[in-house]
């Protein structure tokens, strides 16, 4: 780069006495001479273009920064020190543009940002066209409700099971954000059997119109629309299929007992343990999912009991169960001291009880 000498002198002299028109007008010859060639420079070249624009950016008033971040942030070799150093910008004006748009941001960038700074911040980054688990979790923790809204309906937005969890806890008193969440394909179906339970008539009506095959549940009773949601989800889910295909695999192979869904349910894998646990028991997968679901420990213990798992086996579905809310030592103590007392004879005449109540909400009221 034979522009080299020069342009360090007349940026020093920038720097040194120069006015703010001066500095700026030589940023713009530097970031002009760089976008003209960026493709085609060294890491060398471009580190001297970071060393100098930085320089610059600490010089200049916020909007000629927010001109410079406007135009950097599509720029696909743009200097990594300038860009970082906009980014963290607290003009939000300067540090939109390339929070939303900006590659050369690594996911620890993003995380920093969303760590450190405001809600405009966060809600520039929720707007990026592919966020990770690590970046969202963080935004659905810090951010304020537009921010969750915002990277609940981001299709390019991928959700760890914690951030999932925050977002169905979030959408309990906020509808908008329970619809948005509750139609994402890629939740998974405890956190939508645990959204569908929290919510309201209401929501549950604009999930069920949301989902083609489960129109006609619209028009009846409250437990048959939960019911009928439940059902057309599974249809067209890809992980209970995939689920339903490996469970299924492992019986016919004889392979499928309580070493198995102890894996399952140690492994936070929902739908192969209620897979598994409705295949052991004989008893119909809502029956399974809903006892996976609610608040109380008697159903499930009475599935463990039923299908001859050890203690063990049954901690492993309690721990499973509680993964959203936690569970206490003494309370997981006590049921698991409950467990032990519980009588095979009994568990199959509470369960009898318990699949009749099951069935009568899958029924049309016409029926």
């Amino acid at each position: 780069m034979t522009t080299r000498p020069s342009l360090i002198d007349e940026l020093e002299q920038a720097l040194a006495s120069g006015t703010d028109a001066h500095r700026v007008e030589m940023l713009t010859r530097i970031t002009d001479l760089f976008l003209a060639g960026a493709s085609r420079y060294s890491d060398v070249q471009i580190n001297l273009f970071d060393e100098v624009i930085s320089k610059l950016t600490v010089a200049i008033e916020s909007k000629a920064r927010a001109r410079l971040a406007v135009r950097l942030a599509d720029t696909a070799h743009a200097p990594i020190g300038v860009i970082r150093r906009l980014a963290a910008d607290d003009d939000i004006e300067v540090a939109r543009p390339v929070l939303k748009g900006s590659k050369r941001l690594a996911d620890a960038d993003l995380v920093e940002t969303a760590q450190t700074k405001g809600q405009p911040h966060l809600l520039a980054i929720s707007e990026r066209a592919i966020l990770s688990e690590a970046v969202t979790e963080v935004l659905v923790t810090r951010g304020d409700r537009e921010v969750a809204h915002s990277v609940a309906k981001n299709a390019g937005a991928r959700f760890s099971d914690a951030g999932f969890r925050i977002l169905v806890k979030r959408s309990a008193n906020d509808e908008g954000l329970a619809v948005q969440v509750g139609t994402r394909q890629d939740l998974p179906r405890q956190h939508f059997l645990s959204l569908l339970n929290q919510a309201s008539t209401t929501v549950r009506h604009k999930l069920a119109m949301e989902n083609p095959r489960s129109g006609a549940a619209v028009a009846n009773v409250l437990t048959e629309v939960v019911g009928g949601i439940r059902k057309e989800t599974r249809k067209v889910s890809d992980g209970y299929a995939a689920a339903q295909q490996e469970v299924l695999a492992l019986r016919r192979a004889g392979h499928l007992g309580e070493n198995e869904v102890y894996r399952f349910a140690r492994e936070g894998r929902f739908e192969q343990t209620a897979v598994a646990l409705s295949l052991l028991c004989s008893i119909e997968i809502d029956a399974v999912e809903q006892a996976l679901q609610e608040q109380g420990h008697d159903i499930v213990l009475i599935l463990a009991k039923l299908a001859g798992f050890s203690s063990t086996g049954a901690k492993a579905l309690l721990l499973l169960k509680t993964a959203d809310r936690g569970i206490s030592a003494q309370e997981l103590d006590y049921a698991l001291k409950s467990y032990d007392q519980l009588q095979v004879k009994t568990a199959q005449h509470v369960l009898g009880f318990y699949r009749t109540r099951i069935q009568s909400q899958s029924i049309p009221a016409s029926a």
